[in-house]
This record gives C-alpha cells, sequence and structure tokens, in this order.
C-alpha cells in the first residue's frame, strides 16, 4: 500500500519546496538522475530523524516506542555492533528510511535488525523514487509502505 499527496499534501509541498534539488546527481547505485532528496542523509543518517522523531512524538502522545540506527558497519570498539540505541531480541520493529530508490539500504538495515535477534514488520520509507522497494522488500517477505512517491512529486519513477 502506498499513500501519496492527496493524502499528505503538505508534505508533498514541503519536500518540493525545502528538499527536491533538479540538477545532475549521481545516486548511492551509481546511476545519474534529474532530481534529488536532500532532507536527511543516507543509510544511518536518513532513518535517524525519521525513527527518533517518530519515537518522539509518539512519546508526547502517550505512546513509548523505543528507537535505534542501524550503522553501516560493525563498530570494533565500546558495545560494537551494527545497531546502536533500543534494540533487544525479539523486537518488532519498524525500519524507516527518508528516500529509497531500489531499496537496497532499507533491506540491508532490515537483514541487521534480523541478525540482532529482532523482527522487522514493516519497512517505511518517506519518499519512494524508484518504484521497486515493495517487490524487493516482498521478495524477502518483508512489508514495504512509502509516504509519498516520485509521481506524487511530479517526477517518473527511478528505480529499473
Amino acid at each position: 500500500m502506498v499513500s501519496g499527496a492527496d493524502d499528505y499534501p503538505e508534505l508533498a509541498a514541503h519536500l518540493l519546496a525545502h528538499s527536491v534539488r533538479r540538477g545532475d546527481f549521481v545516486l548511492k547505485s551509481g546511476r545519474r538522475s534529474s532530481w534529488f532528496i536532500d532532507s536527511i542523509g543516507g543509510l544511518t543518517m536518513g532513518a535517524d530523524p525519521v525513527a527518533f522523531v517518530t519515537a518522539g512524538v509518539a512519546a508526547t502522545r502517550g505512546r513509548a516506542l523505543k528507537a535505534f540506527s542501524v550503522r553501516k558497519e560493525a563498530k570494533d570498539h565500546g558495545g560494537g555492533g551494527r545497531i546502536a540505541g533500543a534494540l533487544d531480541p525479539g523486537d518488532k520493529v519498524v525500519v524507516t528510511e527518508d528516500t529509497v530508490t531500489r531499496g537496497t539500504s532499507l533491506l540491508e538495515a532490515a537483514r541487521a535488525v534480523r541478525e540482532a535477534g529482532a523482527d522487522p514488520i514493516l519497512l517505511v520509507a518517506v519518499v519512494d523514487r524508484g518504484g521497486t522497494a515493495a517487490a524487493m522488500a516482498a521478495a524477502e517477505g518483508l512489508s514495504f509502505r512509502a509516504i509519498l512517491t516520485a509521481p506524487d512529486l511530479g517526477f517518473d519513477y527511478e528505480g529499473a
């Protein structure tokens, strides 16, 4: 299920005004694109604000949610591992990202969550720019939802 600009017109307008950049960009995959969402960041950075803000807003509404980050690689000091924050074996979690094109970073984070013993039950992106993340997630037995899509922002999908 994908939501869209009809459900979140203020979010779409805000992203178009403040986060969507037009030009010539090289994506993480090495492919070129004429647009880019410059709102939050990459693998750990993209998910961090989404996860921690969601947990913060939930707390103000009386719902305690734990938040965590997935590092790009395991830390070799301190507690080590790829997970930073509150994640325990057996937890059922949502894995987030600001923007996905193919969904590889989101799936990498879900795999790290599984390796830590938790159960990713849903993958969520603020923007799906590629249109392929749902199929990639389904191939691994995971559900994917996007709040907005590339077409919601006036762009074609770029995920092939």
